[in-house]
C-alpha cells in the first residue's frame, strides 16, 4: 500500500502562507535533496483548491530552471480535492468532490505504486487524518518568524486537533529542521 506524506514549510510561529516570501533564505543544497527525494519517491501529487491553483500557476515556466525536478512536477497525476473548480488543466489532473475525497483517497492510496506526496496543510490535510489516511507529516521548520496577517495563514485552525509521534529528525546547516512526524495511533 502507498502511502500519503505531507511536506508542509512553517515558521516558528506556525505561518504556512507565502513561503515563497521567507523559505528562499534557507532553500540549500540539502533542502533540494531532501525535497527531491520526497518527489521522486512519489507518484502522484495532492492538494486543494489553493495549492493546486498556485503550483498551476508557477510550475509550468519552471522546468527551464529547474529541470528534471520541474519536469516531474508538471507530470505526475494531480488529484485535487475542489468543489469550486470546473477545469484542471496543469498536467494530468483529476478533481475529487470534497463529499467523495476520503473514499477516492483511500482508492488512490490502496492502487500499487509510490507515495502520493501533499505540499500545503489545510482542509485536504484534515480530511486525511481524520478518516487516517495521512502517513506522514514533514514539517519543515524555518528558524523565521514572519506574524500571521489572518489565521488562514497558520498551520492550524479552526479547531482541529490531532496528536503525533515523532518519527525522525534531519536539521540542515541553514537551520531548518524537519521534523518527520506519523499520526499517534487513535486509543478506544
Amino acid at each position: 500500500m502507498r502511502k500519503i506524506i505531507n511536506s508542509t514549510y512553517v515558521t516558528l510561529d506556525g505561518v504556512i502562507d507565502d513561503p515563497q516570501i521567507w523559505t528562499t533564505p534557507y532553500f540549500g543544497e540539502e533542502a533540494a535533496l531532501y525535497n527531491r527525494d520526497l518527489l521522486f519517491g512519489s507518484d502522484a501529487l495532492l492538494s486543494g483548491r489553493a495549492t493546486y491553483d498556485a503550483f498551476a500557476e508557477t510550475w509550468p515556466a519552471m522546468e527551464e530552471q529547474t529541470g528534471d525536478f520541474g519536469v516531474r512536477m508538471n507530470t505526475l497525476p494531480h488529484y485535487v480535492v475542489s468543489d469550486s473548480l470546473e477545469k484542471a488543466e496543469w498536467g494530468d489532473s483529476t478533481i475529487i468532490k470534497r463529499a467523495d475525497a476520503a473514499a477516492k483517497l483511500a482508492e488512490l492510496k490502496d492502487r500499487d505504486g509510490q507515495n502520493i506526496l501533499q505540499y500545503g496543510f489545510g482542509p485536504v490535510s484534515q480530511t486525511l487524518i481524520e478518516h487516517g489516511l495521512l502517513d506522514e507529516l514533514h514539517l519543515w521548520i524555518h528558524p523565521v518568524l514572519v506574524g500571521p496577517r489572518n489565521t488562514s495563514a497558520l498551520l492550524n485552525r479552526d479547531g482541529f486537533g490531532a496528536s503525533f509521534d515523532l518519527a525522525g529528525t534531519r536539521t540542515f546547516e541553514s537551520g531548518v529542521i524537519i521534523a518527520v512526524y506519523r499520526p499517534a495511533e487513535r486509543t478506544a
